[in-house]
């Protein structure tokens, strides 16, 4: 039996194709370790995004590569994953209990932007992740209905607000403070002052991932957003329709202009199936989404149907992920959520906190 050269093993470990973010194991420094014990060998593979609908069939892929390298008799591998906090804008800094933000804007609505953030919100938590939602369409907040929380949030010292919780999320919105049938007839630095009340004055515990699920639009709220919250990236909703595309388009413009990256576009309503017939029709167009992606060189992060489920569970306070977690429906979400991830996990890591100081006396 040869001698197992390690460093060989490790390059072909590294080799593996990460197919979320676009590259291999080897440029995400995945490869944390590989013990060697005769012909047996130990690896340990560390993702940094969450990832527990990919873990058994990378962990597969991990063995059969160890096991096809000279001297490699039994191999034993782990694979588990470690979010970190990633770089914001210039002159901010993460949220203390908030590792990442992540923006999903459309620039129009009624695209399906709010139910696809829960959903967002919901895989990544499916996928291993500690995740919260925050609604910051302060005009027309519709997370309490969709993740059916009832009641207004505790206050135990009256400074912090206690998000609610939902199916497991951490959730707030303005509209679990007011009535469900009452207008917020505010102008625009009242409304910005509330989303950022609504961000700052929450007590978040311990997140990975912040869902930040903006109103349309590119106007008070979004500008706020992207210059005095710590975003570490955005996701782009859109419809495959041309007068969806124009806003959208507009949306990742403005982020790419703070300097905000855009982790990729979610085409929603791209194909209808009919329920009885099985008939697919592009109602809202084809390939938009995947136009837009090629053009400004994001990608195409997924596509989901126009689906009657979608909208039934989200208006039942039960979204997909949580109502149907077995579901296809369910698995794009998560295979949407993973990408997401992942192309945040390539992105450059926040250095200013996670850091403690370390002081050296002579005694």
């Amino acid at each position: 039996m040869p001698e197992i050269d390690v460093d060989a093993l490790k390059a072909a470990l590294g080799a593996i194709a990460d197919p979320h973010t676009g590259a291999d194991l080897a440029a995400a420094g995945a490869v944390r370790s590989v013990g060697v014990d005769g012909d047996r060998v130990a690896v340990e593979v560390r993702l940094g995004y969450p990832a527990q609908g990919w873990k058994a069939a990378l962990a597969a892929e991990v063995e059969r590569v160890a096991l096809g390298h000279p001297g490699v008799a039994q191999a034993a591998v782990q694979v588990g994953w470690k979010v970190a906090a990633h770089k914001v804008q210039k002159d901010l800094t993460p949220l203390p209990a908030v590792r990442n933000i992540i923006a999903v804007a459309s620039g129009k609505g009624g695209v399906g932007k709010s139910t696809t953030s829960v959903n967002l919100a919901l895989a990544l938590q499916a996928e291993g992740a500690r995740v919260g939602v925050l609604d910051a369409d302060i005009y027309g907040p519709s997370i309490p209905k969709m993740l059916g929380l009832i009641g207004r949030p505790d206050s135990p010292d009256g400074k912090k607000i206690l998000p609610k919780a939902g199916h497991g999320l951490q959730a707030m919105s303005i509209g679990l403070l007011v009535g469900e049938d009452t207008p917020m007839i505010w102008r625009g630095p009242m409304v910005t002052q509330a989303m950022q009340q609504l961000l700052t004055e929450c007590a978040w515990e311990d997140l990975d991932y912040l869902v930040i699920d903006l109103p349309p639009g590119t106007g008070d709220i979004q500008l706020t957003l992207s210059q005095r919250v710590p975003v570490s990236a955005a996701v782009i909703v859109t419809t495959p329709q041309d007068i969806a595309l124009l806003d959208a388009k507009k949306a990742l413009q403005m982020f790419r202009k703070v300097e905000v990256p855009v982790l990729g576009i979610v085409e929603n309503m791209a194909v209808h199936v009919c329920s009885n017939c099985g008939h697919a029709e592009h109602i809202f167009g084809a390939g938009g989404g995947e136009r837009m992606a090629r053009d400004y060189e994001v990608p195409l992060l997924g596509a989901l149907p126009l689906d009657i489920r979608i909208r039934e569970q989200a208006d039942g306070g039960t979204p997909t992920v949580a109502a149907d977690p077995d579901s296809a429906l369910s698995q794009t979400y998560r295979e949407i959520a993973r990408n997401a991830a992942a192309r945040l996990s390539v992105q450059a890591k926040n250095k200013s906190i996670g850091f403690p100081n370390i002081v050296i006396q002579n005694t």
